[in-house]
């Protein structure tokens, strides 16, 4: 029995040693295309920080890539999770791994890649959390026990410390959670909207997830089919947003109601339409809340709108392979009072640049259902394959 578990441990190994070794060979060839066909798909180089690596590594993820999703554990907080609202891309990834196609998933966990812990912590905030007690240790005992339950169960988390193993979050208290077991926390490949490099969250581990609110469960119909790009866009800026958090306030207190260019709200008067002013503005701005990420960046993908990045240590989603600077601005917490400058220095050239940015990396940010090649389940896939390619068992 050892023996054939060390065969197919070996097997494994032999094979991401040479997807290694295939993506360091086209990742040294000079590249002067400006798109790459690849089955009818167009890749567009300008967004990727080295594009002929980024498809021979995402290649052999469809061609290598098994993920072991554990059986273990009783829906909802199971196998389940929201698939739509602000916590849509938690239960669609979990719903895509339980439901929609298996091509990644195997039954036979000796020839996983991966482990899959498909809890779902926004359910354990419904189901076991207590309101208003900011008391975790429920959420923390959880996790501890379900940890607990797959290692006795299994030989695969105590042959890594869960170095191969993977959880997923929209929820803002991911990383809190994941706390109930040590190994989980420092070793584990964390998938959190909440990637906060200054919080613990490692982006040379763990993957930021994006985040998406999609009402009822779909993206409003005004951002599936956005203007023509040589529709005048009125509005240099637009924000409307509480004053959650430290970022919103400083933006409020310089910029609200204090120039007809930026239209900055704290909350958006009821004859006014968001969506609209996200489409009617050149730049969309994304500060942060409470926590690091915003919807606003793939709202403002959809609608075309360049997003203005303000936040302090974000690790924006699949950022080890796309070039935020070819589809958006980010713009340091401290220079926020230069907001306006800052967005007038951009020329016409350079916007239009951006803007063919984001047409391009619009399909990265998609839950398609069911799911196409390069979409926002993939992208998300693809991370998981890096962080374990570069992980030596």
């Amino acid at each position: 029995m050892l023996k054939m578990q060390k065969r197919e441990s070996d097997k494994l190994e032999e094979g991401l040693a040479r997807a290694r070794a295939a993506v360091r060979r086209v990742a040294s060839i000079r590249n002067n295309k400006s798109v790459i066909m690849d089955s009818n798909h167009i890749i567009s180089s300008s967004i990727y920080r080295n594009p002929t690596a980024f498809l021979q590594s995402y290649k052999e993820m469809e061609r290598r890539l098994k993920v072991y999703v554990y059986e273990e554990g009783e829906v909802p907080i199971v196998h389940d999770g929201p698939c739509k609202d602000i916590y849509t891309s938690e239960g669609r990834f979990i719903h895509e791994m339980e439901h929609g196609s298996h091509r990644f998933r195997t039954s036979r966990a000796e020839e996983a890649h991966v482990y899959f812990m498909p809890f779902s912590v926004t359910w354990m905030v419904k189901y076991l959390y207590k309101p208003n007690t900011y008391d975790l240790t429920p959420l923390q005992e959880f996790v501890s026990d379900y940890v607990k339950l797959i290692s006795t169960k299994h030989p695969f988390w105590n042959r890594t410390q869960g170095a191969d193993h993977f959880m997923l979050s929209r929820h803002d208290w991911g990383p809190r959670t994941s706390e109930g077991n040590a190994h989980l926390y420092n070793k584990s490949i964390h998938v959190l909207c909440n990637a906060n490099s200054s919080e613990g969250f490692n982006p040379q581990k763990d993957v930021s997830l994006p985040e998406i609110h999609l009402y009822g469960g779909y993206v409003n119909p005004k951002l599936i089919s956005p203007p023509s790009p040589t529709i005048s866009r009125p509005y240099l800026a637009f924000f409307a947003g509480g004053l959650h958090g430290p970022v919103r306030p400083i933006l409020l207190h310089h910029w609200k109601g204090r120039d007809p260019d930026l239209h900055i709200y704290e909350y958006l008067p009821k004859n006014l339409d968001y969506y609209d002013y996200m489409l009617k503005s050149k730049f969309c701005l994304c500060p942060s809340g409470y926590e690091v990420a915003s919807p606003r960046i793939v709202e403002a993908i959809y609608a075309e709108c360049i997003p203005v990045i303000l936040s302090d240590h974000y690790v924006l989603p699949f950022s080890d392979v796309l070039r935020w600077e070819a589809f958006s601005l980010q713009v340091n917490v401290t220079e926020i009072v230069r907001l306006k400058e800052i967005l007038m220095a951009v020329t016409e050239d350079e916007f239009l640049r951006l803007k063919e940015g984001l047409r391009a990396t619009r399909k990265h940010f998609v839950l398609n259902q069911p799911v196409e090649r390069f979409d926002m389940f993939h992208m998300i896939l693809h991370s998981i394959w890096l962080r374990r390619l570069n992980l030596r068992i």
